[in-house]
C-alpha cells in the first residue's frame, strides 16, 4: 500500500510522487520518460515487424491457408491468452511481496518468455504452431505490459502523468512505425529479420528495469500477500464507481479496433487495394512507416504537456480521433499510393496525439488506485480485444467483398464512435 493510500484523493499534491510521499527528482522524471519510451519501442518493434509484414509475407508462401485467414486465426487465439495474463498479472503484480519492488520482477521475465515464443513462431510450419507459439508470446508480453503500465499509477504524480503518458505513446508510435520500416527490409530475408526481432524481445524488458529508477522493496508492504483465492477474486471487475473507468474502455477499444482495421493490414491494402506487387507494397509499407513515425513523434510529444498544462484529456481524445477518420478517407476515396502517403501523414498526427494523453486519462479514472494493475490491465484489453478483433473482421469484409474498399468506412465509423464515448467521461475533463 502506498504511503499515501489512506489520504483522500484530493489531498494528495498534484506533484506528489504516490510511492514515496515526495516530489520527484527532475533525474528520475528523465529516467522514467526514457524507460516507458525505450520498452515500448522495443517491443512494438519487434511484434510489428512480425505481425505486419514478414508473418503476413510468409503465410503467402506456407501453404496452410489463405494468408488472411492464417492472420486472423492466429490472433483470434492469441486473444484469449493476451487477455487472461494482461488481468493476471496486474493482479499479481498487485500484491508482488519482493526485494526489487512488486513490478519489476515480471518485465525482464515476461521480455525473455516473449522472445523464445517469437523464435518459435518464427520457424513454425504448421497452423497449430503457429497459432500456439504466438499465444505464448501473448503471455510473455502481458507479462510486462501490465506491470509497466501500473507504474503510472504508483510512482508517477498527477501533475506530469500528461507528459509521461506522451512518452509512453511515443515509445508505441516510434516501435510500431520502425517495426513496419525494418520489416519491410527484411522481406526478402525472414529469418534474420525473426533473429533480430528475438533480440529485441529480451532487451526490451532486461533494459527497461535498468533505465526506471529502482522500485522500492514491497517486502514490508502493509497489502495482503498474493494468493490463489485473491488473484480468483480479482478477476472481478471493478463494481463501485466505474462509470467512467468503462467508457474508458469501450472507447478506447473502438478506437483501436478501427485503427488496426487498416494500419494492421497495410501491406495487404497495398497490394490488393492499390495494386502493387510484393516488393513495391513493401516500400510503400517502409515509407509510410518514416512519415507516421515523424508527424507522430513530434505530435505526441507536444501534446502530453499540452493537455497537462490545460487540465484536458478528453478533448484531445476526440480532436484526434476525427483527424485518424479523416486520413483513412483518403485511400478510401483515392485508391493510390499517394494517398497512402497522405493518410500515413494525416493518421500519424491524429494517432499522436491520441497516444500522448491515452494513458493519463485511463489512470484518471481508475476506480481504486490499490488496484491500478488489475485494472488497469483490464483497461488494456481494449487494447487487446482491438488489435485482435480488427483482423477478424477485416478478414471477414475482404472474403465477403473480395475488396478491401469495405475496410475503410467500418474503421471510420468505429474511430469517432469511440470519440463520442470518451465525451461521456464526467471524472476528468
Amino acid at each position: 500500500m502506498s504511503l499515501n493510500a489512506e489520504t483522500p484523493a484530493a489531498t494528495i499534491g498534484d506533484d506528489i510522487a504516490p510511492d514515496t510521499g515526495r516530489p520527484m527528482p527532475t533525474n528520475h522524471k528523465i529516467r522514467f520518460a526514457a524507460g516507458l519510451i525505450l520498452f515500448n519501442i522495443l517491443w512494438m518493434t519487434a511484434g510489428t515487424a512480425a505481425s505486419q509484414v514478414l508473418l503476413p509475407n510468409r503465410f503467402t508462401t506456407l501453404d496452410i491457408g489463405k494468408p488472411e485467414a492464417v492472420l486472423a486465426t492466429m490472433n483470434s487465439v492469441s486473444i484469449i491468452f493476451a487477455l487472461i495474463a494482461n488481468v493476471v498479472f496486474g493482479a499479481i503484480s498487485d500484491s508482488t511481496r519482493s526485494r526489487f519492488g512488486k513490478r519489476t520482477p515480471w518485465i525482464p521475465l515476461g521480455g525473455i518468455i516473449a522472445a523464445i515464443a517469437y523464435y518459435l513462431t518464427s520457424i513454425a510450419t504448421t497452423l497449430v504452431g503457429i497459432v500456439a507459439w504466438w499465444s505464448v508470446l501473448q503471455i510473455g508480453l502481458n507479462m510486462m505490459i501490465a506491470p509497466c503500465v501500473a507504474i503510472l499509477s504508483d510512482r508517477v504524480p498527477q501533475k506530469i502523468r500528461g507528459t509521461l503518458s506522451a512518452f509512453y505513446g511515443v515509445g508505441q508510435i516510434l516501435g510500431q512505425s520502425l517495426g513496419a520500416l525494418i520489416g519491410a527490409q527484411f522481406v526478402s530475408n525472414e529469418r534474420a529479420g525473426f533473429l533480430l526481432g528475438t533480440v529485441i524481445w529480451v532487451l526490451s524488458g532486461v533494459l527497461t528495469v535498468i533505465v526506471i529508477p529502482r522500485e522500492k522493496s514491497s517486502l514490508d508492504d502493509n497489502a495482503e500477500p498474493f494468493n490463489v483465492r485473491k488473484i480468483v477474486m480479482q478477476f472481478r471487475p471493478p463494481m463501485r464507481n466505474a462509470r467512467d473507468f468503462y467508457l474508458a474502455l469501450i472507447g478506447r477499444m473502438c478506437l483501436i479496433f478501427g485503427y488496426n482495421m487498416v494500419m494492421a493490414y497495410q501491406l495487404y491494402v497495398c497490394m490488393n487495394h492499390i495494386g502493387l506487387d510484393n516488393q513495391h507494397a513493401a516500400d510503400v509499407v517502409a515509407q509510410m512507416a518514416t512519415i507516421t513515425m515523424v508527424v507522430s513523434l513530434f505530435t505526441s510529444l507536444a501534446s502530453g504537456p499540452i493537455s497537462d498544462k490545460l487540465g484536458r484529456r478528453k478533448l484531445p481524445i476526440a480532436v484526434a480521433s476525427v483527424i485518424i477518420a479523416l486520413g483513412f478517407a483518403v485511400p478510401w476515396l483515392s485508391p493510390t499510393s499517394t494517398s497512402m502517403l497522405v493518410m500515413a501523414g494525416v493518421v500519424g498526427l491524429g494517432y499522436g496525439i491520441y497516444m500522448a494523453v491515452d494513458q493519463a486519462l485511463n489512470v484518471d479514472v481508475l476506480p481504486d488506485p490499490d488496484e491500478a494493475g488489475k485494472d488497469l490491465g483490464i483497461l488494456n484489453l481494449a487494447n487487446t480485444l482491438g488489435q485482435v478483433v480488427a483482423p477478424i473482421i477485416t478478414s471477414a469484409l475482404v472474403i465477403a467483398t473480395g475488396s478491401y474498399a469495405a475496410i475503410f468506412p467500418v474503421a471510420i465509423a468505429a474511430v469517432l464512435v469511440g470519440a463520442v464515448v470518451i465525451m461521456f467521461i464526467r471524472k476528468t475533463k
